[in-house]
């Protein structure tokens, strides 16, 4: 088993890889991404993990972004959902820099604190599992948003959308930390840039 502050530290790193992307888009864009409801975040980062399981059931792609990237938007677009249900879609602004890295590292902050939870009680079960199933989940936890939003944001007995994105979060983050280290595919030399 890993030690703990070394998960840590790889956590930090994906996490903070993430969020100097998210930072760049930010200063080429705006906060454009304001303006998509839960719905629309869900279907891009359905897009996003629907393209990794395409690629991981053909064995090949034709576009050459690597997989590891596509790990990375749907940890930011995870976030930018946890953002969208703190602030509302009705009066969409675009919001400073200092204030957007603020609503940011909140965010990050509450998914670290969570992992570290699991990861305590699981023992870093996730060393053990495979991409395929990081991207499954990926994909259930959506099912399970889309099936939320039509029961009008409503549940019985299970969690919300904020913990639905929380755990698509820290499986891409695991994910990515796992093709860092090597063992998974989709980094650079997988066929693509990151």
């Amino acid at each position: 088993m890993q030690n703990t502050t070394n998960t840590l530290r790889q956590y930090n790193d994906a996490l903070e890889s993430c969020r100097e992307i998210f930072l760049k888009k930010n200063r080429d864009y705006g906060s454009s991404w304001r303006v998509l409801r839960t719905i629309s975040i869900v279907d891009q980062v359905f897009i996003k993990a629907r393209r990794i399981r395409t690629v991981q059931e053909k064995r090949d792609q034709k576009i050459g972004d690597a997989i590891a990237s596509e790990f990375r938007g749907i940890i930011n677009y995870a976030v930018i959902g946890l953002i969208q249900l703190q602030l509302g879609t009705e009066e969409v602004e675009d919001l400073p820099t200092p204030k957007l890295q603020a609503l940011y590292d909140a965010e990050v902050e509450k998914a670290r604190a969570l992992m570290k939870d699991k990861n305590h009680d699981y023992g870093e079960a996730w060393r053990d599992m495979s991409q395929e199933s990081f991207t499954d989940l990926i994909l259930s936890k959506l099912l399970r948003i889309k099936q939320i939003l039509s029961n009008e944001g409503r549940t019985l007995i299970s969690e919300g959308i904020e913990s639905n994105y929380f755990d698509i979060l820290n499986y891409a983050v695991f994910a990515l930390i796992l093709i860092e280290e090597g063992v998974h595919e989709g980094g650079e030399k997988a066929g693509g840039k990151s």
